[in-house]
Parts: C-alpha cells; structure tokens; sequence
C-alpha cells in the first residue's frame, strides 16, 4: 500500500511536510492535478491532488479549495509556491484545519515528474500487494480477508447471496441483506461489491468499505478469485442429527439450482435427495424465508418454494415435507415458505393428491350442485362452503352472508339435497368440505 509517508521518501521529489505530519499514514490511490477554485465534483477519496496555486488570487481562497479536499477524502495536498512567491499561510492554515497533509513541492521540479515518480510507486505498490495478498491463497477466508483489508486501506467482508456474514473482521456498517439487495438492483451505496468467481446458484460476495481507484480494483478482482478457489475447496459438513430432525424440501422452479440453494440455507443440513429442481435435507435448524427472498433476484429460477416439517422420524419428515411443498406449489408468490405445523391436517392430505384426483373427487361429490348453479345461475356451492367454514351454524353462517338465517337454512336444505348428503352430519360435511377444497388452486 502506498501512502503519503510512502511517497516522502521516493528519491528525487523532494518533499517537505508543512501540515498534518500525524496524517502520513494515510493511503494514496491516484494522483490528480487541478487548478480549479473548487475541485470537489472531480476528487475521489485517497486522491493525491497536485497543485500550482494558481487559484489563489486572494485570502479567503484557501477554504473552499482544501474544504472540498476534506469533503472527498483526499489523502494529501501537493502545492508548489513558485507562481505565489511560497506557500500562503493561510493555505497551510486550512489544511491543519480540515486535517489535510500538505507537501510542499520544490519550486524547481516539474508536475510531469513527480506524476511519473506517484504513478509508478502506485503500480509498484499494486504488484506487490497482489503477491503478497496470492502468498496467502491457501489461507482461510478470513485471513484472505485480512491481508486484503491491509494493502487496501478498507474493511472487507465476504457476503452469500442470501444476506448472511461468512466473514469480516469487523461489523458491517450496514445489513447484509440491504447491499444483497442493493447489488441484485445493480444500485451503487456506500459499499463497492465485487461478486467472488465460481459457478455456485447462490453467490458470495465481495463488500469493501469505500470507493476503489482502478489499482485498488484490480486487487478486489484478484481477492475475488482466491476466496472463489478457497470455496470451491470447503469440504461439505457431516452433522451429527439427532434421530427425529426436521426436513426441509426446496424446489428451484425452472432451474436446477435446488441443491445449491439448499446446502447454502442449511449449511449444518444432511442432503438426502436431490433431483434438480427439488431437494430434501434433514437439519435441526429453521429456513429463513427473509434469506430466500434476498437471495431470489441472484437465482435464475422462477420462484423458490419450500415445504417444511416439524421433527418426526426422517421418512415421516420427508413425505411431510414434500406434502408442505406440495402446498407451497399451489399458492401464489414468488418466495412461499409452508411449515407443515401451520397447514390444517385436510390440506397437507389434499396436498399428496394428484390434480387429476382431486378433479375427479371435487365432480363425484359437488357434481350437481355445480351442475345447478351454472343451469340456475345461482351460487350455493359458495353458500355451502362458508356454512361449513361457520362450523355448521346457521346464526354465524347468514351473518357472513348478509341473508337471514331462514333464507340460510332454505339454500342449505336445498344444496344437501341436490348432493344427496345432510349437511348437518359431521361425515357428510367432511366429504363435501374436502371436495370444495380439493378445487383450490391456492392453499
């Protein structure tokens, strides 16, 4: 890493330090001439910025000037005195104040120089960092993390895809799922992100805590490859699950990345099977459907469904549940979680049925209610349904109408005939009930 005590020592330039002695530490990223009275728009924080004075025309001149240094984060002034007889006390003034190194530049040493001198200490400093940061390529990730961390001047961290910390050796200055979702937006933040290389469904990411100069960059680049080539190595858990464990079943719609997605979501899970687009895995830990939506606008798969059991001996667990995925399948959105403990007992059963048996039972059993409310234009089959969500009460049934309880009993009469089953019977209004959801698209 160059710095600005770096570049006090390159031989030839001369430099003498007139402020901010205690700030030489501070890293240097580019080099910028500028005579402009307020170069603010055009800095960059690490920026060395080279200048002749030539705006300096008055006092009060000096504030603007090193104010907009200070506000981009340069990391040090370089000024030459030679068209303002010296450097003006109130510049150096300013840069105390705003805590800017300044470097005084002899009167008799070109721009071009000390240019050519800045760029190639930048390069210089750029290989050597590079190989310093591959010396470690068979280094944790952590501790890729924090070599990265030091030749670059900033944080690091490592981010998967579904908004989780994998490592940092500090707290990330803001969620992990808002820059997920920021870098799936391909909308900029406070944070530059750099995707880590490898072909896994669910990426990890690169978060540095600042803007990079192109050298800068290049390293971010290289940290990108090393910590790819040290995932691709991690070997897969071997948990140690306690013989009832709860199962997770994850289906990728359109895609096969079910099986990335999942060992990524439980990473203490047992995969037991995976066919493309569904997987199953035993784990004693809950999916996070917050995780799954994060990580949903990084997959290629149209929507992301998952079923869950609670903990049952494991083939119990899996045909549970497939069962929840199974209702997970028949409701809308595009992230949709089912945990089995949270569907009714009728539609995890109607759930493992297939859609022609579920057809075939809603005809057999509301056939000519169907059949007379699209001949009579009436809709008793809706009558019959909220009856049965009312538990079989009149009272409570024609107040969720709107009719009176006598109209109530009269279509309920009616309906029970044509079906050839009293609905006041508990058998009887099972049947019906299921048949009425057995046509439910949505759970």
């Amino acid at each position: 890493m160059t710095t600005v005590k770096t570049l006090l020592g390159l031989p030839g330039l001369r430099l003498r330090p007139l402020a901010g002695a205690d700030l030489l530490d501070r890293p240097v990223t580019r080099i910028y001439v500028t005579e402009l009275p307020d170069p603010g728009r055009y800095l960059s924080a690490g920026e060395l910025v080279l200048s002749g004075l030539l705006w300096w025309r008055r006092p009060g001149d000096a504030e603007p000037f090193v104010a907009a240094l200070a506000r981009a984060g340069a990391a040090a002034l370089a000024a030459s005195g030679a068209d303002s007889g010296g450097i003006p006390a109130e510049v150096v003034e300013a840069c105390e104040r705003h805590r800017i190194p300044l470097l005084e530049v002899p009167t008799d040493l070109s721009f071009s120089v000390i240019t050519e001198q800045v760029v190639l200490a930048l390069a210089a400093a750029s290989e050597s960092a590079r190989k310093r940061l591959q010396a470690a390529a068979d280094a944790p990730v952590e501790t890729l993390l924090e070599s990265a961390s030091a030749e670059l001047g900033l944080p690091c961290w490592v981010l998967s895809g579904l908004g989780r910390v994998v490592a940092g050796a500090a707290p990330l200055p803001v969620p992990a799922p808002d820059v997920v979702r920021r870098y799936a937006a391909k909308e900029s933040g406070s944070l530059t992100v750099v995707p880590v290389e490898g072909r896994h469904a669910v990426p990890w990411l690169i978060a540095v805590g600042g803007p990079l100069s192109t050298a800068q960059a290049e390293l971010a680049e290289e940290l990108s490859g090393l910590v790819g080539v040290t995932r691709a190595r991690m070997a897969d858990p071997e948990p140690d699950l306690p013989g009832e464990a709860r199962v997770v079943a994850l289906r990728t719609e359109g895609s096969d990345e079910s099986r990335d997605v999942l060992r990524e979501l439980l990473p203490d899970g047992l995969l037991l099977k995976s066919t493309g687009d569904t997987s199953f895995a035993a784990t004693t830990s809950s999916p996070s459907p917050a995780e799954l939506s994060t990580v949903e606008p990084l997959v290629r798969a149209s929507r992301i469904l998952c079923g869950v059991s609670d903990p049952a001996p494991r083939e119990e667990a899996r045909d549970v549940a497939g069962y929840a995925l199974a209702v997970a399948a028949r409701r809308t959105g595009r992230v949709v979680v089912v945990p089995a403990g949270e569907v009714d007992a009728h539609e995890l059963l109607l759930a493992g049925a297939p859609d022609g048996l579920r057809a075939a039972l809603r005809r057999r059993v509301l056939g000519p209610l169907l059949e007379y409310d699209a001949e009579q234009h009436t809709d008793l089959v809706h009558t019959v349904r909220v009856f049965l969500e009312c538990s079989g009460s009149p009272t409570r049934a024609a107040k969720a109408l709107h009719v009176h309880v006598n109209t109530l009993r009269y279509r309920i009469g009616r309906a029970g005939e044509l079906l050839g089953a009293d609905l006041t019977e508990f058998t009887d209004q099972l049947d019906v009930y299921l048949a009425l959801r057995a046509g439910d698209q949505a759970g």
